[in-house]
């Protein structure tokens, strides 16, 4: 079983603006109210590619019992632990705007939330995946990754982090098996600019010799990299389409590259795999379908 957790997660309010203007009343003119969340994505991805998943982390109020409604609706098994103080955040993404967004805060997380799932990942067992996704709420300590790492470093489960800053680096000595940080965050985590594949490969190489066993770093349009652990290096070129919505497409990759790697335990497939779920999610309204993934195996090299 792939567990994902995300600990701030949201309902995704995307909406397209004829003619946006700042100080006007402007009305929508396409509108989708989705669960979010990179983990949560994750999820979504892998059983929309046919792998079992379980999303954990933390709801509040109606919107947190929303996000549930609509992953039962999607066929996702979820082990939410509900809060009934505070709400799970709103997220506002303007399509017409790519990267323009209004992200809520979230709830504060209690002490005894926490320790509810910390239990229940100690729950974990051989063979099972862990993916730890996306921001934290500011009432929880930025060492909370490397905490559940620690604890289970021991219980024989491939582990993959998509995190930016100290959330990553401090995961880097438990050893995960897989990071992916985008080709901005990858430059910022070494005071750098990096724009091109030959720019990035050294960088991601260095950040495998930190610690990490794979590192898949997504660069939109361009493609993207892979450093794996057995030393080799991958490039591939975004394939041909429409960008429709890039929301989630990182996600998407994280999730094909375990879908890859667990159908074939081949890193040349995982990689494959993991740039065409991240682009069929890009060139659809919503996430990747595994009938769209597979489209875009065939097409590329």
């Amino acid at each position: 079983m792939i567990y994902t957790v995300t600990f701030n997660p949201s309902l995704d309010y995307i909406v397209s603006v004829d003619h946006f203007q700042l100080g006007k009343t402007n009305r929508t003119r396409s509108e989708l109210m989705l669960p979010g969340g990179k983990g949560i994505n994750v999820s979504i991805v892998l059983n929309n590619l046919g792998l079992p998943t379980t999303a954990l982390g933390f709801t509040a109020g109606f919107t947190g019992q929303e996000i549930q409604k609509k992953l039962t609706f999607l066929g996702v098994r979820h082990e939410f632990i509900h809060m009934e103080t505070g709400f799970s955040r709103i997220n506002i993404k303007m399509k017409d705007f790519d990267g323009t967004e209004i992200n809520g805060q979230g709830p504060a997380i209690p002490d005894g939330a926490v320790k509810a799932l910390l239990a229940r990942l100690e729950k974990l067992e051989d063979g099972d995946a862990l993916v730890l996704a996306g921001s934290i709420p500011r009432s929880m300590p930025e060492s909370i990754y490397r905490d559940i790492l620690s604890r289970l470093q021991d219980h024989g489960i491939l582990t993959a982090v998509d995190a930016t800053g100290s959330l990553l680096l401090n995961v880097l000595e438990y050893r995960p098996f897989l990071v992916k940080p985008n080709q901005h965050e990858l430059g910022e985590l070494f005071h750098t600019e990096l724009r091109t594949q030959e720019e990035i490969v050294p960088f991601a190489v260095k950040l495998r010799d930190m610690g990490a066993r794979n590192v898949l770093v997504s660069m939109g349009g361009q493609g993207a990299v892979l450093a794996d652990e057995n030393g080799g290096i991958h490039r591939l070129p975004a394939p041909n389409g429409t960008l429709v919505n890039a929301v989630g497409a990182g996600d998407s990759m994280v999730a094909g590259f375990l879908a890859g790697w667990m159908e074939q335990k081949d890193y040349a497939h995982a990689f494959r795999t993991a740039v065409a779920s991240g682009s069929a999610s890009a060139f659809s309204e919503y996430l990747a379908v595994r009938k769209e993934v597979e489209r875009l195996l065939e097409k590329m090299p």
